[in-house]
């Protein structure tokens, strides 16, 4: 009987055992989160050469049935220029913001696109220019989007 009581009894973790898996725990943390961190950056700007081609969609919806391109974004869900033709909204509930909360940037006529319109946002800083995450995402084939990587012939 004596032998089974002592088989029973519990002894806790000791203090080394706790550190050891701590630094496991730290260590995993510190190769993951770099990892996790590249991946957040890679989807927003997936997230915002997608919305640059929805917008660009819509606008093209747009035109082809007012006959020419809007002066605002906001023309895509309300009938600001009060054309006859306009069948929207284009866009519900609104045009989205960019994936770092800035809104799209909209020129009509286009310095880029001539005939139509640019539309881009500049990153995640906000400023013109950058690199990677800060790198401005457009319509008119600059550092990510453009026609050609969607089949787009407009």
């Amino acid at each position: 009987m004596k032998n089974q009581k002592q088989r029973r009894r519990v002894t806790p973790f000791t203090l080394i055992e706790v550190v050891v898996v701590i630094v496991i725990l730290v260590t995993l943390a510190s190769v993951a989160t770099p990892m996790y961190m590249r991946y957040i950056k890679k989807a927003k700007i997936s997230t915002a050469t997608t919305q640059i081609k929805l917008i660009d969609d819509a606008l093209q919806q747009y035109k082809l049935d007012v006959g020419t391109y809007p002066s605002d974004l906001q023309c895509l869900m309300q009938n600001l220029d009060q054309s006859e033709k306009w069948e929207g909204p284009y866009m519900k509930p609104k045009v989205p913001l960019d994936p770092w909360g800035f809104e799209y940037q909209y020129v009509y006529p286009g310095e880029h696109n001539r005939g139509e319109f640019d539309l881009y946002t500049f990153g995640a800083d906000g400023q013109e220019g950058g690199e990677g995450e800060n790198a401005d995402q457009n319509n008119w084939g600059g550092d990510s989007y453009s026609d050609s990587n969607y089949g787009g012939d407009y």
